[in-house]
């Protein structure tokens, strides 16, 4: 196995880690851990788009990383408004959000960069006379 095939390996499984990591984080917390009405609220229904985007990053799609690495930004954006005004421990849940998009976003890019220097580097190869 390459070194390519291995760092391809681990940004997808870092994308994809990270991506379950949100869902789950986002289930556990609006329903048990710190929601925001007792018993539970509605928005839990945050994890329904990143439910979307999961068969593509196991199917390996390249489109999908890209698509992805934008749409994380909203939740970002969710976790540090979250961290800096909730209390305790719904402030605590917001930073690890925080910390699963940068990681999301990390290994979305580096997947797209490395598969596309990947490719440009296999068609210098075939035009080499």
């Amino acid at each position: 196995m390459t070194t390519f095939d291995k760092s391809v390996r681990w940004t997808r499984s870092l994308a994809v880690g990270s991506l379950l990591g949100l869902i789950v984080l986002g289930l556990a917390w609006e329903l048990w851990l710190a929601p925001l009405r007792p018993g539970g609220s509605w928005l839990v229904l945050k994890v329904l788009p990143l439910c979307i985007p999961l068969a593509g990053l196991l199917k390996n799609r390249m489109y999908t990383y890209r698509w992805v690495s934008l749409m994380v930004w909203l939740y970002f954006t969710e976790g540090v408004v979250r961290a800096s005004g909730d209390r305790p421990p719904s402030s605590w849940l917001a930073m690890i959000e925080v910390l699963l998009c940068l990681s999301l976003f990390a290994a979305c890019a580096l997947h797209v960069r490395l598969r596309l220097r990947h490719a440009k580097d296999k068609l210098m190869t075939e035009t080499e006379p």
